[in-house]
Parts: structure tokens; C-alpha cells; sequence
């Protein structure tokens, strides 16, 4: 592309094209090659198993895998003020989206976090990630720009007012016991844990561990206490059941051998979500556990990045918005593996950017085109 764009050009895209971070770019697209990938050669067994045509995911998946590229592309040219306007909206959106499951459940293997609008199904926990990780993000720059460096024990940054910590709890411990009776204990855990790592680099003061770790707890037994179903995968935890979803991982990774199956994988052929939740799997047996290995650091890679940009800007805001980001991305690359390894019960969490996508690929293409323009605005206004 370089050939036919150079820098002396004066163009917003020759801007953009220059000053994005093409190295991060880069990988995102490998990921997003091997899910495509895996979608045709795992998706037309799957489909093969479900009685549709070999192409059924890629005709599917036309549509919200181009949408989401549109994304990526599209929120990576913004600026920051246009991406917390636009995260605003988003917000307000998902949040109703949420209401709405329970004045209307969609219910899919028991859980209602669903919502169909027009025949497209969409679980509004996802849409709202990336606004949620923006708008945490402004809110903590804003505490701080408003009552200096210590936000936390600051008596006047917890006075009953809306420029305080009280709006956004409030709203935030909704959200997440709406999220938690669904029931979606995973999406509630990995909110939560993404609001934890974004307040400690904000800030907050070691003591409080032992009151978070109590609320992880507290979150534990509510889940055995009112949830039997997490009752009953945890009773399996430490064994398979021949024949279930974590068995047929399982059995998948081991016939993957050290270099994979190629042509002779055929354990991926019955197993359910075998593009989705257990996607990892299926490329374990493609390509062995050299090429599954090679994802991880891929994987690896795109987490150090983040962490590298982190580090280095100058921006509050776009210090706890990659933060965030990287904590999202790691939480549900940690949730996918270890289900696929049967290391957890299933929360049924996808690869970012590998599983096979609808609204969660889209979701996190617009979240990395934010990182993507944050980190670009913040590299090049200094």
C-alpha cells in the first residue's frame, strides 16, 4: 500500500495510514485470516453435521464480518471526542438493549441475555464492552482531573452528588445484576475483573484486595446458591462426561498430535461450537499443538502491544482505555482456552477475532478501532 500512498501526500488517509500503529493492525487481520480460516474448514463440517450446505457460516457470516472490518477501519479514523460521543450512544444503547431482555427474554440453553430485533439475535453484554471500557476510561480521567491524584479516599469524590463515584456504581451494579440473573455469571465475572485492573492502575490503594476478593466470593456462592445449573458443571469439573462438549475438546486436541491431523481430522466433525466456545480446539487438531502454540503467541503478541502503548502514553484517558482493552482481550482469551482444555466449566466465551462472529467479532473490531485511534492521536499530538 506504501507504493501507491506516500508521505507527502496531504490527505486524511495518507494520515491515518502513516501514523496508525500498522504493526497491531497487522495482527489483527492475521487473527481475524485464521478465524476466516477455520470458519470455512471447521465451519463446513459443523454445517455437514447440522444437514446445511458446506458454505452455510460463510454466507452467514457475510455480512457481520464485513460490518465489523467496516468498523475497524472507520473507528480507527476517529478522534477522541468523536469516540466518547459515539461511546455515549453505544452506552445508552446496550443499556436499554440489557432492560429489554427482561421485558422480553429471548431464551437460548437457558439463559435470556438475549435480544431479537427483526430475526438478528445479539447479546447486549457484548455491544456494550467497548463503550463500556471508553466511558470508565473518561469517567476516571475526569475524577481525576476533578480531585487530583487520590480518587479513591478522597471524602469529596463520595459526597452524594453526580460528579462523584455514586452515578456510575449505581449504573454499573445494575448492569451487573441484570447480567448476572440472566443467567451469564462469565460476562458478569469478566466486567468485573476489567473494572478492577482499570481502577488499580487508576490508582487504587493494595488494602482494598481483601474487600474485592470478598465481593469475588460473595459472587461465587451467590452463583452455587441460586444457580443449580453451575452446580451441576462443577460437579464434572475434575472429570469428563464421555460425550459432552469438554470431552470432544478434549479428544480433538490429543488427535491434533504435534504437527495436526490435516485431512484425517474428523473428532472436530461432531463437535458442538466447534467454530465458537471450542474453536481452539478444532485448530489444535488441524494444526497440532505447534500451531496452536503459534496462535498463543500470536495472541501473546497483540496483549504485549497494548501494554507496550499503555506504558508509554501520555493520556490518562487512553492509558486506562488500552488497559481495559487489554484486560477484555486477555479475560476472554483466558475464559476460551481454559474452556477448551476444560481447565473451567464452560461460560461459553469466544477467541477474540478467531471465533466464528456476529455481534462479539464486531464488538471487539470496534473496540481495537478505537485502541487503534487513541493510540494514534495520542502517539502523534505530543
Amino acid at each position: 500500500m506504501s507504493r501507491f500512498i506516500t508521505r507527502g501526500d496531504e490527505s486524511k488517509l495518507t494520515s491515518w495510514y502513516y501514523e496508525i500503529d500498522r504493526n497491531l493492525l497487522r495482527m489483527i487481520l492475521l487473527l481475524i485470516a485464521i478465524g476466516l480460516f477455520t470458519m470455512i474448514t471447521a465451519g463446513s463440517a459443523d454445517a455437514a453435521r447440522l444437514g446445511r450446505p458446506w458454505f452455510h457460516y460463510i454466507q452467514q457470516g457475510f455480512v457481520p464480518y464485513t460490518f465489523g472490518l467496516i468498523c475497524l477501519f472507520g473507528f480507527s479514523m476517529l478522534n477522541k471526542q468523536q469516540i466518547i460521543k459515539l461511546s455515549i450512544v453505544g452506552a445508552v444503547v446496550g443499556v436499554c438493549a440489557l432492560l429489554f431482555t427482561f421485558v422480553h427474554p429471548v431464551y437460548i440453553n437457558g439463559s435470556a441475555r438475549w435480544v431479537n430485533i427483526g430475526g438478528l439475535k445479539f447479546m447486549p453484554a457484548d455491544i456494550l464492552k467497548p463503550f463500556f471500557i471508553v466511558l470508565t476510561a473518561w469517567f476516571l480521567a475526569y475524577m481525576h482531573k476533578l480531585y487530583g491524584g487520590d480518587i479513591f479516599l478522597n471524602k469529596d469524590a463520595w459526597r452524594a452528588k453526580w460528579q462523584s463515584w455514586w452515578p456510575y456504581l449505581v449504573i454499573f451494579l445494575i448492569c451487573m445484576v441484570l447480567i448476572f440473573k440472566h443467567p451469564d455469571v462469565g460476562t458478569a465475572a469478566l466486567y468485573f475483573s476489567v473494572l478492577v485492573v482499570m481502577i488499580f492502575v487508576a490508582g487504587l490503594p493494595w488494602k482494598f484486595m481483601p474487600a474485592i476478593f470478598g465481593a469475588v466470593v460473595a459472587l461465587i456462592v451467590a452463583a452455587f446458591t441460586f444457580m443449580p445449573h453451575i452446580r451441576s458443571r462443577a460437579a464434572h469439573i475434575f472429570d469428563i462426561v464421555p460425550r459432552t462438549q469438554a470431552w470432544y475438546s478434549i479428544n480433538s486436541i490429543k488427535h491434533g498430535g504435534l504437527f495436526g491431523s490435516g485431512e484425517e481430522a474428523y473428532v472436530k466433525d461432531v463437535l458442538p461450537e466447534s467454530i465458537n466456545d471450542f474453536v481452539y480446539a478444532s485448530i489444535a487438531e488441524d494444526w497440532g499443538a505447534i500451531g496452536a502454540c503459534a496462535l498463543v503467541v500470536l495472541l501473546f503478541f497483540v496483549f504485549n502491544n497494548l501494554i507496550r502503548h499503555a506504558v508509554s502514553a501520555r493520556d490518562d484517558f487512553v492509558i486506562y482505555a488500552i488497559t481495559g482493552a487489554a484486560a477484555v482481550f486477555a479475560g476472554q482469551i483466558c475464559f476460551n482456552l481454559m474452556t477448551a482444555l476444560h481447565l473451567i466449566i464452560d461460560k461459553g466465551m469466544t477467541l477474540p477475532f478467531v471465533s466464528y462472529g456476529g455481534v462479539s467479532f464486531i464488538t471487539f473490531c470496534i473496540l481495537f478501532g478505537i485502541i487503534l485511534a487513541l493510540i494514534r492521536e495520542d502517539t502523534w499530538n505530543r
